[in-house]
């Protein structure tokens, strides 16, 4: 695995892979001794595995990890552990498993570390830990007067993007009067678990979406990675969730501007979009229709990013109403409803 990672990623005149390491305990040091701009790092490693060797590289020295990662439940609940260390993203480990080919994978892996090792957020400052239940976040009241505008709130984001749905969802109210969808793009067996460790931390109930689910306040549905999710609204029904499978002419899965442009269709006037840190321009045709339909858009600002990628289209677009930090996303989102 080490050698088809260093050919990969050395066929790109760009990177210079300059160590490898056969361990945790190995990566640790030669992390502190070489000072990478990034480390990819398998999860299962001998003497230190690979979340004790990230915890003890985000403690001495700070620097982008992308976690090799295997695509099963169990691997992915290590890896959403990792990420919730500082991890900044994850790259498929079983790579003769996947359905797409090898060449989109060596191209996603050159890009990742690419954009990654440009934003160089973790070498300013030291990575702050997700927040735990035994440290609750606080919840930003709801407004108590006032008309509703927004009947929902939509969320796309990518790389980075679990640690920035934290910082968001368990400072939500319980109370929340819309729904929230979110489209984070990830493998399919990964969305669910993301999904029960927002439950965990968050008043707002937060679950994987199924098939023909209605949307309900103060309820998030996460879409899951098998798909596209995208909502209809049945003649005289209620709003529900369709998840799409065969739609080759998204690139990214699940893809962000499928959904909110469903969302600018069934909601126009009244949806709130919201696009948070990640890799490519997935979401700004969405949010387009959605900010055509009189709706309105938050972006993340690049300072909280760990890629500035998907904000930045929307913001380059000029369709974005507020450009937050991911501290101030929260109490904006709670303020718009």
């Amino acid at each position: 695995m080490r050698n088809a990672l260093t050919n990969m990623l050395s066929s790109d005149p760009e990177i210079r892979v300059i160590g490898t390491a056969r361990d945790g305990v190995e990566a640790v040091e030669k992390t502190a001794q070489l000072q990478p701009d990034v480390v990819t790092m398998d999860v299962e490693m001998p003497r230190m595995d690979g979340i004790e060797a990230l915890r003890l590289i985000m403690d001495k020295t700070p620097v982008p990890v992308i976690m090799v990662s295997s695509l099963t439940t169990e691997g992915a609940q290590v890896t959403l552990e990792a990420l919730e260390h500082g991890a900044v993203d994850f790259i498929p480990k079983n790579l003769s498993e996947l359905s797409i080919n090898i060449v989109k994978i060596k191209a996603m892996l050159i890009d990742t570390v690419k954009q990654i090792a440009h934003s160089g957020r973790l070498r300013k400052r030291r990575s702050v830990p997700l927040v735990r239940t035994a440290e609750a976040p606080r919840v930003i009241p709801a407004r108590s007067t006032g008309e509703r505008r927004m009947g929902i709130v939509a969320i796309g984001t990518s790389t980075g993007g679990p640690r920035a749905i934290q910082e968001i969802l368990p400072r939500i109210p319980k109370d929340f009067p819309v729904p929230i969808v979110i489209a984070q793009h990830m493998p399919p067996n990964f969305t669910g678990p993301f999904a029960e460790r927002l439950n965990q931390l968050s008043q707002i109930t937060v679950k994987e979406a199924v098939e023909g689910e209605a949307l309900r306040p103060g309820v998030a549905l996460v879409a899951p990675g098998r798909g596209h999710m995208h909502l209809l609204r049945p003649r005289g029904l209620e709003t529900v969730v369709n998840i799409s499978e065969n739609r080759d002419e998204f690139i990214y899965r699940p893809s962000v501007d499928y959904l909110m442009q469903s969302v600018a269709d069934l909601f126009p006037g009244r949806a709130l979009g919201v696009i948070l840190t990640g890799m490519g321009s997935d979401g700004v045709k969405g949010l387009a229709a959605l900010k055509k339909t009189g709706g309105r858009i938050f972006a993340q600002n690049e300072e909280s990013c760990v890629v500035y990628g998907m904000p930045r289209a929307v913001v380059d677009a000029g369709i974005a109403d507020k450009i937050l930090s991911i501290e101030e996303m929260a109490g904006e989102i709670v303020n718009a409803v």
